[in-house]
């Protein structure tokens, strides 16, 4: 339990929240949304102790231990793999290293022998025992194998320290747990192992994410950011934002009597508590939905871009014609081979595979950017592309303003390009900034403006949601949806895929899986793993 106490938090003039007063309750978990810059980061922050509030107290419950996943993953280079995830139970790692002392001692006397009596007691009741096996576990679940446990951090891709740094945070089972953006780096089927974890676990959890389908899994209540305030609502985040919504069309309707607006608030809420998503909180949270009162419910102050692409020519019935495509690494590793496919008019495909390389590859060769080792493929005579590159870093070199770089991609005057801009949040003075100086995501949507100039009737998205928040991915998506061509991505977005793809290609050195449905479902066909299974061996 988690009690945070008329909490503030102030940079300077800047005030992020104040009177902030919530319990976080065992057995629940909370996700944390909040515009860019709204402070969710700092929240945790602030409760952790890493950052000293303005004002305010945090309080646990007695003898509760916290546990944090920890952003710095330089930290621990010169430790081994299972030393660190041990080292994330720090009363139990303490114990031990207590008892290495007392058992290395030349000289052990009848006092030391007390002592480490005592301390074994401490370092069984913790389950010391069990954990160099029970932190083995944690690592596997998280994609570490067995041979890398006893590796140096040092020695680990950034994307395994990030999961090593992830099994820190869940080790010893924690009263309490702070999670910031734990699936980044994490591939589909891991995000989906810490689903179930944090689906059966027992005490409270904090977590911020822009993962829509992680939040909705495993989220009994969120903890809404906005208006300077931190409010906590029951329900996970399409809850949230769905009613947000309802309630910024209803404001919108200034006509709409007060009971209409409150009959239609309560059968939004009746229609969502009948269908929650799955999960062992179902129950209670239902009960929390209907109990919610809808004078809560109130329109959010986010602001969501306009993606909106649209088709300047209507597609003909030949779009890609894909053969005997293969491609390796420079090292001679071969990300797929014999690929073998033909994509018809209206499908929204997504590519997958267990090395993300490979559909980078594959959109660098379709697109001209990349030869492959062998093969050929065919675009039909009406298609016109427009490609999102995993990597956009080349595009931003130059000291050209937002206007300026933009015209470099279309025609028309500064009004016709500053709209674009406009539409994705870009105002004012701020058109007029370096390119070379924007953030990741301000990046990402300047790339989305740019291919919105070319009108295609084929998008080509290599894991269009990096760097994206949470109302740019929803933005994207809600438009993605509508689309009327055809779109091939990827991406490491669990509720993107389901919502957009009607085709599923996976990539393998053997060949490649391709199937007509939906993501779900491919997911959790068991003949479909086994197949998988064979193809990647």
């Amino acid at each position: 339990m988690i009690t945070v106490s008329n909490l503030a938090v102030q940079f300077g003039k800047q005030v992020l929240y104040k009177d902030v007063n919530i319990k976080f309750t065992n057995g629940n978990i909370y996700g944390v949304i909040g515009a860019n810059g709204a402070g969710k980061s700092t929240l945790l922050r602030a409760i952790s102790g890493e950052l000293e509030a303005t004002k305010g107290t945090i309080e646990l419950g007695p003898g509760e231990r916290l546990s944090v996943l920890e952003q710095d993953h330089f930290k621990y280079d010169s430790e081994t793999v299972l030393n660190t995830v041990l080292m994330g139970h720090t009363v139990m790692w303490e114990v031990m290293k207590e008892r290495e002392v007392l058992y290395a001692k030349a000289d052990f006397t009848d006092e030391d022998g007390i002592k480490v009596a005592e301390l074994e007691d401490k370092f069984a009741e913790m389950g010391g025992y069990n954990a160099e096996s029970d932190a083995a576990a944690l690592l596997s679940g998280l994609g570490i194998k067995e041979d890398k446990h006893y590796q140096l951090m040092g020695e680990l891709s950034g994307k395994e320290k990030v999961r090593v740094m992830l099994a820190k945070a869940l080790f010893g089972n924690p009263d309490n747990l702070l999670l910031d953006e734990p699936t980044n780096d994490l591939d589909l089927e891991t995000v989906e192992w810490l689903e179930d974890y944090l689906g059966n676990f027992e005490h409270t959890v904090l977590v911020v994410s822009h993962d829509r389908h992680f939040l909705d899994a495993v989220s009994t209540h969120t903890v809404d950011i906005d208006f300077g305030k931190v409010t906590l609502f029951a329900g996970n985040y399409s809850f949230w934002y769905q009613s947000s919504q309802l309630a910024l069309r209803q404001a919108q309707n200034q006509k709409a009597k007060a009971e209409e607006k409150r009959k239609e608030l309560e059968e939004f809420i009746r229609r969502f508590s009948a269908n929650v998503a799955k999960s062992k909180q179902t129950t209670s949270r239902k009960k929390m939905l209907e109990k919610l009162n809808v004078e809560e419910i109130k329109p959010s102050t986010r602001k969501y871009p306009g993606i909106i692409f649209q088709m300047e020519r209507e597609p003909g019935n030949q779009i890609l014609e894909v053969q005997d495509l293969k491609a390796t690494t420079e090292d001679g590793t071969v990300l797929f081979d014999n690929i073998n496919f033909n994509i018809e008019k209206g499908q929204k495909v997504v590519f997958l595979s267990h090395d993300p390389r490979a559909m980078t590859a594959l959109f660098e060769i379709v697109n001209g950017k990349r030869n492959a080792e062998k093969g050929t493929f065919n675009w039909g005579v009406t298609i016109t592309t427009a490609y999102l590159p995993v990597d956009n870093t080349e595009f931003f070199q130059s000291e050209m303003n937002l206007v300026d770089w933009l015209s470099q991609y279309g025609e028309g005057n500064e009004v016709y390009f500053k709209s674009f801009l406009g539409r994705m949040l870009f105002s004012g003075e701020d058109v007029l900034k370096k390119v070379n100086v924007l953030s990741g995501g301000e990046k990402m949507r300047c790339m989305i403006a740019r291919m919105q100039l070319n009108n295609a009737n084929c998008l080509i998205l290599d894991t269009p949601t990096n760097h994206l928040d949470l109302e740019s991915i929803q933005a994207f998506n809600n438009n993605l949806k509508l689309y009327k061509g055809n779109i091939l991505f990827s991406s490491h977005d669990h509720e993107f895929i389901q919502s957009v793809a009607n085709r599923i290609i996976e990539l393998t050195p053997n060949g490649c899986i391709d199937k007509l449905m939906d993501y779900d479902e491919y997911i959790h066909d068991d003949k479909i793993k086994e197949l998988r299974q064979k193809m990647y061996s």
